[in-house]
């Protein structure tokens, strides 16, 4: 097959567009009787699904506009790439990197799809998510389906702004898009439901929170770096590579909640699946095996860890003709 070179244009639009205000993260397995070429063509329809429905719905809602920021990411799990695409698998689609340390983990729950509803209000997402659900019904089994909403000025649940370090403008394309080959457009997703234990957290004082952020709280403002300890949160997570380049991810993560359970879904988009591997390998063991790790760890766990790939537009509409 011919090589092909991606730019911002042949991505799902939800790879790389600005932040939303609200997003559901719904993730499925298939189902016993699947019929995986009818399905392909179904997800196939979806970056045309999305746009019909936010132009209808713009034109309903009386904030002007509102509507044309629904996006939609179709994305299919390492463990069921085999069955969407026999022929070959992008390079790095491999199994979540679990991790243990002590009583701390990062567990590996592989599910089979994953689609990354997002908008600025959570009555189109739903509506979105009712149709293609509907759509989907005779092929998936629904997993999970977590409802994520900014909170505040872009807080995580523990007060800290969240997400300071994305990239910015063509950046984000350069970050979270493969850029050339079979699989060019597409984007390496990891994905994380943290459960907070806020009891526990609230009950430090501001400056013990700060340093093991590295970050103060209500201003947000990063600490130098000589200053930050080996634990803080944004020590373990702010790497460089062996040319002294930062390592770079597209992050979608978002607030989650209800009475009983608040966290953040993380949710790491990448050129490659190896910037996020590193963080999270850092933010277990330090530089190497042993090292200090993410004391934020002690106070959050994650209770899933999912591997996708999302193809590219090229690839995506060639699932038509299954």
């Amino acid at each position: 097959m011919t090589e092909i070179s991606a730019n911002k244009t042949d991505c799902q639009s939800g790879v790389i567009a600005e932040a939303n205000s609200d997003a559901l993260f719904i993730t499925y397995n298939l189902a016993p009787n699947a019929d995986i070429a009818r399905l392909k063509q179904l997800l196939a329809q979806v970056p045309v699904l999305a746009k019909s429905l936010g132009q209808t719905l713009a034109e309903t809602v009386s904030q002007s506009g509102a509507a044309t920021e629904l996006h939609v990411t179709v994305a299919v799990g390492e463990q069921a790439w085999e069955i969407f695409e026999a022929d070959e698998r992008p390079a790095e689609l491999l199994p979540f990197p679990q991790q243990q340390r002590e009583q701390l983990t990062a567990p590996s729950t592989p599910v089979d799809l994953l689609l990354h509803i997002r908008s600025n209000r959570h009555d189109m997402n739903h509506e979105m998510a009712a149709r293609l659900h509907a759509l989907f019904a005779a092929h998936l089994e629904l997993v999970e389906q977590v409802h994520g909403f900014r909170y505040l000025d872009s807080r995580d649940m523990t007060g800290f702004v969240d997400g300071t370090e994305n990239p910015q403008g063509d950046d984000r394309a350069d970050v979270a898009v493969v850029a050339e080959g079979r699989f060019a457009g597409g984007s390496y997703i990891h994905l994380q439901r943290y459960e907070h234990d806020l009891l526990r957290w609230n009950q430090l004082v501001v400056k013990q929170q700060e340093d093991i952020i590295g970050r103060t709280k209500a201003e947000n403002i990063e600490y130098p770096g000589a200053d930050k300890a080996s634990f803080a949160h944004t020590k373990r997570t702010s790497l460089k590579d062996a040319a002294g380049k930062s390592i770079e991810i597209l992050r979608h993560s978002m607030p989650y909640g209800d009475l009983t359970k608040r966290g953040l879904l993380f949710a790491s988009f990448g050129a490659s699946a190896v910037p996020f591997t590193k963080m999270l390998e850092s933010m277990f063991h330090g530089e190497e095996e042993g090292g200090a790790y993410d004391k934020l760890l002690d106070y959050t766990a994650a209770v899933t860890g999912q591997s996708f790939f999302a193809p590219g537009l090229a690839l995506l509409e060639s699932w038509k003709q299954s």
